[in-house]
């Protein structure tokens, strides 16, 4: 592994830590288990009911995130990291630069799925 591929590997191994760690925190059961109800008024159940979705919804892209994140280490193990996983094209440096754990060039990243 070169010098510029160790650092890689530190910085995808230090956020995946990072997320993994974040996702724990979001799966663990509430503490607040008050009632939630979505009536005509706005109340502690309902506010109570909002924070979840989000904290449903954050845990989604968490999880979406650390399997970015350990496709892009498996990338780097099998000497493809840096090529795009749909097209093959080499993904931009300025692109890895911002996301690390890229596993799209900016054109197929951006095609509806």
């Amino acid at each position: 592994m070169s010098t510029g591929e160790t650092g890689v590997a530190a910085v995808l191994a230090a956020k995946q830590a990072e997320v993994e760690a974040e996702v724990a925190a979001l799966s663990a059961p509430p503490e607040d288990t008050g009632g939630i109800g979505f009536g005509k008024r706005v109340g502690d159940g309902t506010s109570i009911a909002v924070e979840r979705l989000a904290l449903v919804a954050a845990h989604g892209r968490m999880v979406v995130l650390l399997a970015e994140i350990r496709r892009a280490r498996a990338k780097l193990d099998e000497g493809s990291y840096g090529r795009c996983d749909t097209c093959g094209a080499p993904i931009p440096e300025g692109r890895l630069e911002a996301l690390p754990w890229a596993v799209q060039c900016v054109a197929c990243a951006s095609r509806p799925t």
